[in-house]
């Protein structure tokens, strides 16, 4: 795959053939990132927010709708486009939303590019390789902080109103999740369903006032939530410029939500007072690359040449 620059357009040159795409490119250089290792990363932006955005009727006399700025972490592997389809097939019904689409990759994704554009969800796509020095680890790796820090960095130059989701590709959605969010003001929370031994992430509300956290593993955090269980609004976002989420693996949501300074008792519970599920951490079962018989010559011109282009093989 070639790329070359034509004014305002990026041009992808893939098997001989020439695929357009109106964006714009940001560069984000020395972005300073104030976590618990102080470091400076740089970061290529690919911005493709050309998508016409889907709209519902506005009655006579109402307000605009916040719009919900959706924060989504990837990565290449063979569940990739199935998980990202079927999550944009939610976003597509939900109106005034854009979709942050971060990459864990140095170079632009033609398959996450075209899916994007064709989806007709107004977005963005970002390049957010995770930093070599956490890669390397032989630990657990923080997954997705790249992702979301630079959707954050995103949202502080672009955006001044809305709310804020992390909505992983993984997990599946009520579309009643976002219009619940939309009410957020400064930070919302509410239940999320399949998360660990206890089938359940939610903080327990008693009396309309918060009581405590229910979740498989408080490891001593003080917001022992799961990443699909809270959103934020974009303006208390821009309150708190140091709000950052930290490269500590178990730690991303209980670090990132003590960076916005809220206690537990002023967080807002939706879904109707966190008794309603609408969101729940599934997961994908892994699938190993597919075998290269696919390769074998008597292939030649079918249409498998076509289908082997969008296919990851085995090494």
């Amino acid at each position: 795959m070639a790329m070359r620059w034509s004014g305002r357009k990026l041009v992808l040159a893939i098997g001989g053939s020439m695929i357009s795409f109106t964006i714009f490119l940001c560069l984000l250089n020395s972005i300073s990132f104030s976590c618990h290792c102080e470091e400076k990363e740089v970061r290529e932006v690919l911005c493709c927010s050309d998508s016409r955005p889907i709209k519902k009727q506005q009655g006579e006399g109402e307000l605009p709708q916040p719009t919900i700025y959706v924060i989504t972490p990837t990565y290449k592997r063979m569940e990739q486009i199935p998980e990202l389809t079927r999550l944009a097939q939610t976003l597509m019904h939900v109106p005034n939303l854009h979709w942050i689409v971060g990459d864990d990759t140095s170079e632009p994704n033609r398959h996450i590019v075209e899916y994007l554009s064709q989806t007709g969800i107004p977005h963005t796509y970002l390049l957010t390789p995770m930093p070599k020095q956490y890669r390397t680890r032989s630990k657990a790796l923080p997954k997705g902080v790249a992702n979301r820090n630079a959707g954050l960095k995103w949202l502080r130059k672009h955006a001044t109103q809305g709310v804020v989701y992390f909505a992983d590709d993984d997990n599946t959605y009520d579309i009643r999740i976002f219009e619940e969010i939309r009410r957020t003001k400064r930070v919302s929370a509410f239940p999320v369903g399949l998360v660990t031994s206890y089938g359940l992430s939610t903080p327990v509300v008693k009396n309309g006032s918060f009581f405590d956290w229910y979740d498989g593993w408080r490891g001593g955090r003080k917001f022992p939530v799961d990443m699909a269980g809270f959103a934020f609004s974009v303006p208390y976002l821009l309150q708190k410029p140091k709000a950052i989420m930290p490269y500590k693996a178990g730690f991303e949501e209980d670090g990132f939500l003590r960076s916005l300074q809220i206690d537990p008792k002023e967080v807002e519970f939706l879904a109707d007072g966190c008794t309603k599920i609408y969101v729940w951490h599934t997961k994908t079962r892994p699938n190993k690359p597919s075998k290269k018989t696919i390769l074998n010559t008597k292939y030649d011109g079918t249409n498998l040449r076509q289908l082997q282009k969008d296919m990851i093989l085995e090494m």
